[in-house]
Parts: C-alpha cells; sequence; structure tokens
C-alpha cells in the first residue's frame, strides 16, 4: 500500500464531503473511534461498528459542519498502518490512527489536541 496515495485519497474525499468516496476508504466491519462520536450522539463510549453507522455519522458531521476541511501536516506510516496529522476548519490540530487491511481502513481512532 502507497500511504501517501492513500492520504490524498483521504483528504480529497473528506474536502470534497464526498460520502461515498470517505466510505471507499473503510472496511465494512470498519471499528472508529473519536470523542465527536459521543457529542454526536451516536455511542457513549465513542465507538461505532460497521459502514452503515460510520455512513450515518459522516453524513450528520458533514451536515452539523459543511465548512469541514481537513488540512494536511503530516504522515507518519507505522507497522500496521498509518497517522494522518491534519488541521480541521476550526483549526484544532487532529491526529488519526488508521489500522489497514491491504486497502481499507479496519479501525480508525482520531484524537484532538487539547489547548
Amino acid at each position: 500500500m502507497n500511504d501517501a496515495e492513500f492520504a490524498r485519497r483521504y483528504y480529497a474525499a473528506w474536502n470534497a464531503h464526498d460520502i461515498e468516496g470517505i466510505l471507499k476508504l473503510y472496511a465494512e466491519d470498519i471499528e472508529f473511534s473519536s470523542p465527536y462520536i459521543t457529542a454526536l450522539g451516536f455511542s457513549m463510549d465513542g465507538v461505532i461498528h460497521g459502514r452503515g453507522v460510520l455512513r450515518a455519522y459522516v453524513e450528520k458531521a458533514l451536515e452539523r459542519a459543511p465548512q469541514l476541511t481537513f488540512k494536511p501536516e503530516a504522515l507518519c506510516v507505522g507497522a500496521r498502518g498509518h497517522t494522518l496529522i491534519y488541521r480541521n476548519h476550526r483549526g484544532e490540530r487532529t491526529a488519526e490512527v488508521h489500522e489497514m487491511d491491504g486497502e481499507l481502513i479496519i479501525r480508525a481512532d482520531a484524537t484532538y489536541e487539547t489547548t
């Protein structure tokens, strides 16, 4: 897998608000965690499972933040995947760790810098 090419596709899909393009990045049985999952009412522990629930989460996130964009800052490559570091439309620095199976994210953990 080419991590830099994957990152390019990731940012292109999210910045275009291309829901189908976003979902194609994730495995059917994706496990995704983020504090925003709790904030948007999807689960109390901040974790969702499955592409269907991920679709609902992405749709709601884009609806609530129509100006959502990600500005890449760094790509860190590891043995099981990579970490994308970027700033969102609010200027928050985010690190999103992706565990990969081939070309698909099987586990994602989004974390946000605190001040």
